[in-house]
């Protein structure tokens, strides 16, 4: 059963001040959760539609039409959670950094998250205006990886001004980044999906790099998601050449 004022909570979660409020943040389906509880994010409450998996005060058998009424998806799944969101993480002044330049879509920053994840970049650097990845869509998108990737919301203007590591930015006028070998302690700036790298952040990039365009040339740029993924593959393969 889910009380009127749980269901107030959940529905509040949508918002990025009420889950900075309370700080609280949903996770859906079985995969998600338990992917973010094996990495100890404490669970505030749990609901499910499985009887068997109810095992604390803090978890709540629900219908599926009950379950719908609190989840944030078209079609709910068998779980969700609201976990407690964790003290961020020191910043890490070596090893390889992606940093986000005003990423809007939840869609976009989930990938990226996961992408994070997959090729071991343990830490993502987001500029304030970069979509909050609590978002339910970003969470959802992570598909767990959330937990694993130090994300942290700074000027980002500020910590490239500071850093002595080298600052790779991706324009369509950069170098050929399959010529290149780039460093494994290095931060790699992704831009605005609209608007690429901003005038401001751009100044302090010490190496444009691209990736090159072999089919049709009125294309016009690759997704933020999918450059990502294509750099952070060439600078891994970089370690094995």
């Amino acid at each position: 059963m889910v009380s009127k004022g749980q269901i107030k909570l959940i529905t509040s979660l949508q918002q990025k001040k009420y889950r900075e409020k309370h700080g609280l943040f949903v996770g859906e389906g079985p995969k998600v959760i338990s992917e973010l509880k094996q990495e100890n994010l404490k669970i505030h409450s749990f609901f499910s539609v499985n009887e068997h998996e109810i095992t604390s005060e803090h978890d709540f058998h629900v219908t599926q039409a009950e379950l719908q009424k609190i989840s944030f998806l078209k079609t709910a799944n068998t779980s969700l959670a609201i976990f407690e969101i964790p003290e961020p993480k020191p910043i890490e002044t070596n090893g390889l950094t992606i940093a986000l330049d005003a990423i809007r879509d939840p869609g976009n920053l989930g990938t990226i998250i996961r992408l994070c994840d997959w090729f071991g970049v343990k830490q993502l650097i987001c500029s304030t205006d970069t979509t909050d990845c609590y978002n339910p869509k970003v969470v959802q998108a992570t598909m767990g990886s959330l937990a694993r990737v130090a994300i942290r919301y700074i000027d980002i203007e500020n910590y490239l001004k500071e850093t002595s590591l080298p600052i790779y930015g991706a324009f369509m006028d950069g170098e050929n980044v399959y010529k290149k070998k780039l460093s494994q302690d290095a931060i790699v700036v992704m831009g605005n999906e609209a608007n690429g790298v901003s005038e401001t952040i751009e100044k302090l990039i010490t190496k444009k790099i691209t990736i090159p365009q072999f089919g049709n040339q009125t294309t016009e740029s690759l997704n933020v998601a999918t450059a990502t993924a294509i750099l952070l593959s060439e600078a891994r393969r970089s370690t094995e050449m």
